[in-house]
């Protein structure tokens, strides 16, 4: 069996645009305002990003062709996706970050007609952003989904949302947001989770403040937010009913994934920075990049950036194939953040001095890079999860059940 590894044309073409747009537009906007989104003018950069990427013909390439995007499957977002991430801003620019993305792969497969048309296309067109508003503070749902204690109670012709959420990326600015909130059950059952669909201005929300982290391109922040009393008329329920968790399926391997596709393109940037400074700097008699040291350090480097790299292209082929790929995510994943952060550390080191000065972008590339060991789910629970279905398999093999 023959297996083809390779990218259709314009796949290739496309990466290469990106490439191309990101060295020109978006990295100068970047290293000016050190990688800080907000300082750099928050939505109006975005748009003024988003802008030059249509121009480009790079925006919205995970996107419905009907809704303006590219329509590329997982498979071929892959180097499209790294390609972007070469800037912290990339994501930005081409609206591809977090969480607008996960959310228009997840409407694109969910949402009703009526939803598309009123979410799906604003979103799509970066005409406006959204928020996933799922997180909460302890006691509430964080890496356990079911501790989730937001409730949706049923009141005529709807839903009243009460509860509190932390760490919603994007939250401020946003347009709307989907709320995940307990239709039935208790804080720690399984199940029994709803989708909401809100306009931001809706009555009852509101975002309270900015949670302040180590990563600083990520727009709109991560954000506490409460709900209160806010109303969600039956048709803007997301899916079904009680069905939520199962939904949101749809969206985490993915976006998972894309979260690795992204950083995988700040990664080989620290890598590629870290190389070029061993080539040419002088020491002990040669190049750096000559002595024993330095070129294992590299070594480790290519091997992590090629492993995580085949991890990722194996899960986004599950994925393409329909399938959950539970443990093709998680291994991904996990290996990726952790891979990732090898990279970056080593980089850094290899630059001595400037690898911890502003003059290279190696610590905000590794501030960036070090909350994704948590950030959609930290590395124990996939390990703990990977971990259970290899013992469930292994049982059901042994006593048939």
């Amino acid at each position: 069996m023959s297996i083809d590894l390779s990218y259709r044309p314009e796949v290739v073409e496309l990466v290469a645009k990106t490439e191309a747009f990101i060295a020109e537009h978006v990295l100068p906007v970047e290293n000016e305002f050190h990688g800080d989104i907000t300082a750099a003018g928050g939505d109006d950069i975005r748009r003024e990003l988003n802008a030059k990427a249509r121009e480009a013909g790079v925006f919205a390439p995970h996107a419905p062709v009907e809704f303006g995007g590219l329509g590329l499957d997982m498979s071929d977002r892959a180097p499209v996706f790294e390609a972007a991430g070469g800037s912290t801003f990339g994501p930005v620019a081409l609206h591809i970050g977090a969480p607008d993305e996960g959310n228009v792969h997840m409407l694109a497969h969910i949402a009703d007609d009526r939803q598309r048309q009123l979410y799906l296309a604003p979103l799509a067109s970066g005409e406006v952003r959204s928020g996933f508003a799922m997180t909460e503070p302890s006691p509430g749902a964080g890496a356990d989904p079911n501790a989730l204690n937001t409730l949706a109670v049923r009141v005529d012709g709807g839903w009243k949302i009460n509860g509190r959420k932390r760490f919603i990326t994007g939250a401020d600015g946003a347009g709307f947001f989907i709320i995940m909130a307990r239709t039935s059950g208790a804080a720690g059952d399984r199940g029994g989770a709803t989708m909401f669909l809100a306009p931001a201005d809706r009555e009852g929300i509101s975002v309270d403040r900015h949670v302040h982290t180590t990563d600083k391109s990520m727009i709109g922040g991560h954000c506490e937010m409460t709900f209160t009393d806010v109303f969600v008329p039956d048709e803007d329920v997301l899916g079904a009913v009680d069905e939520g968790y199962r939904y949101a399926q749809v969206r985490l391997g993915p976006a998972r994934m894309t979260h690795v596709m992204r950083w995988m393109g700040s990664a080989v940037r620290a890598h590629r920075v870290a190389l070029d400074y061993v080539d040419q700097r002088e020491g002990f008699g040669g190049r750096l990049g000559d002595l024993g040291m330095i070129q294992q350090m590299v070594a480790d480097n290519e091997i992590d950036l090629a492993a995580a790299r085949s991890l990722l292209v194996r899960a986004c082929w599950e994925l393409d194939q329909g399938s959950h790929a539970s443990d093709a995510t998680s291994i991904a994943k996990t290996f990726g953040a952790e891979a990732f952060t090898r990279v970056v550390d080593r980089s850094i080191q290899m630059c001595g001095g400037l690898g911890v000065s502003e003059d290279f972008p190696l610590t905000r590339l590794a501030n960036e890079l070090r909350p994704f060991r948590i950030y959609d789910g930290p590395s124990e629970v996939h390990r703990w999860a990977i971990s259970k279905r290899a013992v469930g398999r292994a049982r059901k093999t042994r006593t048939g059940n």
